[in-house]
């Protein structure tokens, strides 16, 4: 079968590779299609934390059965699948947060992905595609990241949510924080993503730190409460540490975005307020279900986001171009 291996940061190469056959308890899928995201990206770079070469990428994906032994699934049918596969023995396991277990095994990430054309996945990972297109349920993960996050920040309606970075990520998260019925703030210093995030998730305010006085922004927008919700989609370091300061009292401050570093802050700032810190992990199959019947129901168009698509085939010669802002991606859709 057709495989691409990134083989070292910024190399990428075609290979013939053994289909693989699905064993007890696995199901093997016919990929249709890869959505690019940042931990690609990232893995691409070399800056992707929990990362080792070569690997397979692709962990946002939509397939077709091909052989099963999962109840209740068929050959043929459309899927997507949960990427991360869990021991189901660790005390996250135990506690039901299979998305953080201990022994996690993200696809495209600790283990070989799915940019080929055939691949096995756990059966209990399936998702029904529940009549979805193909483009619309390679997309649910990375829209399950962001409602993951929204659920855990424990957004209420009417409260004011900052989303700090509009890459796919954060737009997502700015969406299903909408459906909370948040009031949603969107910070980036890119004014082509805020102007996405205006005219096509129709976000209420937006400010670009890099040109604008940010803190008085964020008091005149919220009358002076300051968010009580503050979630970072950047894994930028400068953005996370900022970002405190922008977090009105009793606030929850919730990270999405990964970085290498230590992160730090001033101690009696983050206490007066009460604030709550927490980081949020890939997603659960309960954000999946949510984000599929929020699809169905119109609440999201899976379509905004799709501004590249490429054949299996010109993945190689086009990634590196996804690097670059000037290049206007959103997300980039692979096909197979």
């Amino acid at each position: 079968m057709k495989t691409l291996i990134c083989t070292t940061p910024h190399q990428f190469d075609y290979a013939d590779t053994t289909a693989p056959v699905a064993g007890a308890g696995e199901t093997l899928l016919k990929i249709k299609r890869i959505g690019i995201c940042g931990t690609d990206l990232h893995a691409f770079e070399g800056t992707q934390p929990f990362f080792s070469y070569p690997r397979i990428l692709g962990h946002e994906l939509a397939a077709e059965i091909a052989t099963t032994d999962a109840e209740g699934f068929t050959v043929g049918e459309a899927v997507t699948f949960i990427p991360y596969f869990y021991c189901g023995e660790c005390i996250a396991c135990r506690m039901g947060k299979p998305n953080c277990c201990a022994s996690i095994k993200v696809c495209g990430v600790h283990i070989d992905g799915g940019m080929r054309e055939y691949l096995t996945v756990p059966s209990y990972a399936l998702v029904h595609g529940e009549g979805l297109s193909f483009d619309e349920l390679a997309l649910v993960e990375p829209l399950a990241i962001g409602a993951h996050g929204v659920r855990r920040a424990g957004v209420a309606a009417g409260e004011f949510v900052l989303v700090i970075g509009a890459g796919p990520i954060g737009l997502g998260t700015m969406e299903f924080a909408g459906i909370a019925g948040g009031k949603v703030i969107a910070m980036d210093i890119n004014d082509n993503r805020l102007s996405f995030c205006k005219e096509k998730l129709k976000v209420g305010f937006t400010i670009n730190p890099a040109s604008e006085d940010a803190l008085e922004k964020l008091k005149l927008i919220t009358n002076g409460d300051m968010p009580t919700v503050v979630i970072d989609a950047t894994g930028s370091l400068k953005a996370i540490n900022n970002a405190f300061q922008y977090l009105g009292h009793g606030g929850r401050y919730v990270l999405i975005g990964l970085q290498k570093g230590d992160i730090s802050f001033n101690h009696p700032e983050f206490h007066k307020r009460e604030s709550t810190l927490m980081s949020s992990r890939n997603a659960t199959r309960a954000d999946f279900e949510h984000v599929v019947a929020s699809m169905k129901n119109g609440l999201v168009n899976p379509a905004t986001y799709i501004t590249h698509r490429v054949q299996f085939e010109e993945v190689k010669n086009n990634f590196e171009s996804w690097l670059h802002p000037a290049t206007g991606v959103i997300k980039a859709m692979v096909e197979i």
